[in-house]
């Protein structure tokens, strides 16, 4: 499955997220935890996905690609959070189609500007915490377009 209807654009206002970033977690599959505090000065690209979800599937391939490209940047941070929170599903999913992916589960709240519940939805952080992206449903990251898009959030002043 492929995915073709993607018009990636930095949004008209940056919107700082509302609620405190240090109260947003995330645990890997290891059981690290991390917030979204303790990636500010990072881009980050937060993906809610799961492995029943067709839309999710479909745009996994692209996500993959792009985070093959920046996997030496470390200032690009991506974060994988499977919805169902189950690492057993997620991994075996990411080994299974040999996607180099970082899973993680959200162990916070989620504030709905970030998550409002529908899948596949993915957002990009810039250095200063900022929504710069949000997309809901199946995209393709693994375009011109969008590696511009991230460069321009690298080349911005912290």
């Amino acid at each position: 499955m492929q995915i073709g209807l993607f018009s990636p654009a930095e949004q008209t206002k940056n919107a700082t997220i509302p609620a405190d970033l240090s109260k947003i977690v995330f645990e890997d599959t290891k059981g690290n935890q991390v917030s979204l505090a303790d990636l500010k000065g990072k881009i980050i690209f937060l993906n809610f996905w799961a492995t029943w979800c067709p839309p999710c599937i479909a745009e996994m391939p692209s996500i993959n690609k792009l985070a093959q490209l920046y996997k030496d940047d470390k200032d690009i941070v991506f974060l994988m959070v499977d919805a169902d929170s189950d690492f057993g599903k997620s991994v075996d999913f990411m080994n299974k189609r040999q996607y180099n992916l970082p899973v993680y589960k959200a162990v916070s709240s989620v504030p709905e500007v970030i998550f409002g519940g529908s899948l596949p939805t993915t957002i990009v952080l810039d250095k200063q915490g900022r929504l710069s992206f949000k997309e809901v449903g199946a995209a393709n990251y693994n375009s011109k377009k969008f590696t511009n898009f991230i460069e321009k959030l690298k080349a911005l002043k912290d």
